[in-house]
Order: structure tokens, then C-alpha cells, then sequence
């Protein structure tokens, strides 16, 4: 089999995806990189063998266009829209990282793109691929608690400080906030756990504790890992934050489902760990996971207790593995991608639930600046949603 060629736009945060989409006679090989920035340059001229590199889009989409297959879209959030769109234009299978856009503008314009093209859409919602979460789903679907009533996720970001405050991340106008940034993934897989889509949405937050640390820098000229350290505790000693910091470093959302399922997300960047809990609750029992990677369990308990116990009815090890990154989800995404931008067919992800997790992400971001008050998802297109479902349903 030949491999796929792949272009890659944007090699900084996730580039660390390269190391699955270059894998030259395993299927895929990337043979093209586009960055405007020149250490992106050079540092995809150092990692991927043989690759050529560009700074300007339009070669990449110009004059190289037949010397790719396919494309992954892997820049800054708020560039999305734009990046996206010309890739689907030009014809090429792509990969989008989440969240698909910052806007619920800006994600129905790629949709609408792949819709008017005919183009294959791939959003890199990895979690669907984390085993923890699948374990979670499939005790969801053989009907083990019932049908799903209500779902909790609590999400601690310990690195949050470090990840998300010292670079574009914490200006608004980048990411619009991060219930939507951070939380597209969460709620993506609060929708897949339950079956349905945010109808109405109300949330609260604040920004509680970066928003007073005048310690500020322009980090425009390095990277998250230039300054990464768990020496950089407690939250208050953070240092070198970025010049504009204005998005919440807390957030709490409550969700009505369709099927009238109950949601609630919270959110929080200064926690001393770093791990997604899930709660979800059914007619007949309930399950949760302990840890979200290699090593975790997911336990579910269906008999009746006036305690709480411990060992639970059934428990789930998620087997530990080497370090695949994202929970082991990484080479899965990719894997998958390359399959759907050569055949097609099925996916676990969905550009349709991506969009649905962006629009509840930004209807919870104008109910917490707003006052809290309720907030109702606009719908897709439904012209642009049965082309997806025709031609992408989810698996």
C-alpha cells in the first residue's frame, strides 16, 4: 500500500502528532510543513526526515498542492477558520484540531466548507480514543446502569498556569474562553456518554487567581515547554504570565441534554492534580473513572448499598502502555484519520459533535459573563447535518 502523503499547517503545540502521521511504510508519511514562524521550521526539519518546509500557506496549497494527499490543521485555535476552509477548498482530506473554531460562526463555515466541497472533515477530538473513556461507554451501551439520567465531570488542570496563562491561551480573543478551549473536549465526551447534544446551558466563573499576578511577559518568542516545571507551585508564584490575561482560571456549567439528561462540567486551573473524573448515573447504577490514563480504573456499582463501597459491583484496569500521549489516544486519532482520508466511511469522531461541543462551549461563556442566566444552542444546518450523517456517521 502507498503511503499517504501528509502536510502538516502549524507545528507547535501538537506537532507531537508527527510522530504518528510520519510512518513511512506503515501508511502515512508527512512530506510537507507549513509554519510562519521559523523555529516551527526548524524544528519540523529536525524531528521529520526528508520534510520539506514552507512559511507561506499558499505554497502549500499552491504550487506543492499535488505533492500532498492530505493535511492536518494543527495551528493556534482562532486560525482555525480561516486554515480550514482553504484545505477544504483545495480539496484535501483534512484534520482539524479541536476545538474545530472559537466561534460557533467560524465552525458552521467549516462544516458548510466540507458540505459545499464534498470534502472529508476529521476533528481531532482525541478522548473518544482514550481507553478510559471507551471502557466508560461500552459499560454505557450494553445497558449495565440503565439508561444515562444525569453525568458529572470534574476536570482539575494543575498545569493550568503553565498550559494555559503565559501565552495566547488567556487572551479571549484567541480562544473565547476556556469553558470552550479546554472544555470542548469534556464536553464532546458528555454528549457522546450521553447520547444527545446541549439544548440550554447556564454557567458561572471567575478568574480567581492569575488575574492577580502582575508578573507579565510577551512569551511570543518561546514555547510552553521553555517553561514548564511543577516548580511552579503554588498557583499565586506563577511568574511571566501573558501581557493580556482575561479568560476564567475557573468555571462551573449545567447542561440540559436532549432526552432531558442533566449535565454539570466544572473546570478548574489551579488544582495540585491533573486528571478528568467522570460520574455518569443511570436508572440501574452508575459508573466513574478513577484516573484518565494508562493505569486507571473505571468502576461501576448496580447493587444498593447504605455506604459507599469501595470495591463496586465491577472494576475496570485500563492496561498501562508505553507512553503514547493523550492517554494512548494519540496514534488511535491518527490512525483513523489516515483510513477515513483514504476510504472514508465511519469515524469515532464527528465534525458534527465538534461543532455542537464549540456551541455549547460558547453558550456557557455567554451565560457566565452575562449573569448566569440560560442560554439555548443554536442548531446546525440541517441541510449541512444530513450531509454528515449520510456521508460520516459516527461509529
Amino acid at each position: 500500500m502507498t503511503d499517504l502523503r501528509l502536510g502538516i499547517i502549524g507545528f507547535g503545540l501538537r506537532s507531537s502528532l508527527a510522530r504518528w502521521a510520519h510512518r513511512p511504510g506503515e501508511g502515512s508519511v508527512v512530506t510537507f510543513v507549513c509554519d510562519d514562524d521559523e523555529r516551527g521550521r526548524r524544528d519540523a526539519l529536525e524531528r521529520v526526515p526528508g520534510v520539506a518546509v514552507t512559511g507561506r500557506l499558499d505554497d502549500l496549497l499552491g504550487s506543492h498542492r499535488d505533492e500532498i494527499d492530505a493535511v492536518l490543521v494543527l495551528t493556534p485555535d482562532h486560525l482555525h477558520t480561516e486554515h480550514a476552509v482553504r484545505t477544504l477548498e483545495a480539496g484535501l482530506p483534512t484534520f482539524l484540531e479541536k476545538p474545530v473554531a472559537t466561534t460557533i460562526e467560524g465552525a458552521d463555515r467549516i462544516l458548510a466548507a466540507a458540505y459545499r466541497t464534498g470534502t472529508r472533515l476529521y476533528v481531532g477530538h482525541n478522548m473518544r480514543h482514550m481507553p478510559v473513556i471507551t471502557a466508560m461507554r461500552e459499560v454505557i451501551q450494553r445497558g449495565t446502569i440503565g439508561q444515562v439520567r444525569a453525568i458529572w465531570c470534574r476536570h482539575f488542570v494543575s498545569a493550568g498556569g503553565d498550559y494555559y496563562f503565559k501565552d495566547w491561551h488567556a487572551d479571549r480573543r484567541n480562544t473565547t474562553g476556556l469553558l470552550l478551549q479546554k472544555g470542548a473536549h469534556d464536553i464532546d465526551i458528555i454528549h457522546w456518554l450521553a447520547g444527545g447534544y446541549t439544548e440550554r446551558v447556564s454557567a458561572i466563573g471567575s478568574l480567581s487567581i492569575y488575574g492577580d499576578i502582575t508578573d507579565r511577559r510577551d512569551n511570543s518568542d518561546r514555547r510552553m515547554w521553555d517553561w514548564y516545571s511543577l516548580d511552579n507551585w503554588p498557583p499565586t508564584a506563577q511568574r511571566e504570565l501573558h501581557p493580556i490575561v482575561d479568560v476564567e482560571d475557573i468555571s462551573m456549567a449545567n447542561l440540559l441534554i436532549e432526552g432531558g439528561v442533566l449535565a454539570s462540567y466544572q473546570q478548574c486551573h489551579f488544582t495540585p492534580d491533573y486528571w478528568r473524573n467522570y460520574t455518569v448515573i443511570g436508572t440501574r447504577g452508575r459508573v466513574e473513572n478513577f484516573g484518565d490514563g494508562p493505569g486507571s480504573k473505571v468502576k461501576v456499582w448496580t447493587t444498593r448499598t447504605d455506604a459507599y463501597r469501595e470495591d463496586a459491583d465491577e472494576v475496570i484496569t485500563i492496561p498501562a502502555a508505553d507512553d503514547a500521549g493523550h492517554g494512548g489516544a494519540d496514534p488511535l486519532l491518527i490512525a483513523e484519520f489516515v483510513r477515513f482520508a483514504r476510504d472514508g466511511g465511519p469515524t469515532m469522531t464527528s465534525p458534527v459533535a465538534a461543532r455542537m461541543s464549540v456551541a455549547a462551549g460558547v453558550a456557557a461563556t455567554v451565560s457566565l459573563r452575562s449573569g448566569g442566566s440560560a442560554v439555548v444552542v443554536p442548531p446546525l444546518d440541517p441541510d449541512v447535518l444530513a450531509w454528515f450523517e449520510r456521508s460520516q456517521a459516527p461509529v
